[in-house]
């Protein structure tokens, strides 16, 4: 939805991108408070929180040896003074948290669950849940946490996709409508939360139905546009995008000419 060509580099062509120092932090807050409730309840405190910060940042470098290019040192910095900085703004943003939800009240039944389902259409979807809360009555919410700031008003129905994705995927699996789906926006401090509906999950599935059907098409055809927003300007995919004069690499797939049968082997999932 973002921009097809991107989907095309990142899905298709697979090509490599730099490690990104805000998506990193992320990995790192979501590693701490995913790990907190591994505590007694009474031991979720901020402070505790606060000081597995540099623990799982050290956890995440022996997985992700790359990450290390991150904080290599510029003018007037060292590699430490950068790497340290970091870490008190994934440390301000752990402390944030205590001030939005308390953990000490919280059992999640679940934590960074993979969940995967595939509609009647033979579509699969497939995600990550950052948190499952079960009430005592069965009703479920999924929680999100994200590092950013809250979206304006009149972009929040874009921030909630993912979480209406989510919710789907749960219905479809087990036959329950989550009760609550909750943003955690952590680098304002806000929570956006939703209650959908059927209604509400019907409509995404539709949506889904009809991407996976561009997507399809855009795969037989090779035909993949870029749509250039904002965001262009932090893209790893400049020099092979014709929007800052690039060219990208030779399609890798067989191409359906107009007329031709069907394209063998297409992306199988969402």
């Amino acid at each position: 939805m973002q921009c097809p060509l991107l989907y095309r580099f990142r899905v298709i062509d697979k090509l490599p991108e730099k490690p990104s120092a805000a998506a990193t932090r992320g990995t790192l807050v979501h590693a701490v408070l995913e790990r907190l409730f591994d505590d007694p309840a009474a031991e979720r405190t901020a402070p505790r929180a606060r000081a597995m910060v540099p623990g799982q940042w050290n956890r995440l470098l022996e997985s992700r040896p790359e990450l290390g290019v991150l904080f290599e040192g510029d003018e007037g910095s060292t590699d430490g003074e950068r790497l340290a900085r970091w870490l008190e703004e994934a440390e301000e943003l752990v402390e944030r948290w205590f001030a939005l939800e308390d953990p000490t009240r919280l059992e999640p039944a679940e934590r960074e669950l993979f969940v995967e389902t595939e509609l009647e259409s033979g579509l699969r979807l497939r995600g990550v849940i950052d948190r499952v809360d079960v009430a005592p009555t069965g009703e479920v919410r999924i929680v999100d946490y994200k590092t950013g700031k809250a979206p304006k008003p009149e972009y929040s129905e874009g921030a909630l996709f993912q979480m209406t994705f989510y919710a789907l995927v749960v219905w479809r699996l087990k036959g329950v409508v989550p009760r609550r789906l909750q943003l955690v926006y952590l680098g304002s401090g806000d929570v956006l939360t939703y209650d959908p509906v059927e209604a509400d999950l019907r409509r995404v599935e539709r949506k889904l139905l009809a991407l996976w059907d561009a997507i399809r098409k855009a795969t037989e055809t090779g035909d993949w546009r870029p749509r250039p927003t904002k965001l262009c300007g932090w893209c790893d995919h400049q020099a092979f995008c014709p929007e800052f004069g690039g060219t990208p690499p030779v399609y890798p797939l067989s191409v359906r000419r107009p007329g031709s049968g069907q394209n063998e082997g297409d992306p199988a999932s969402l």
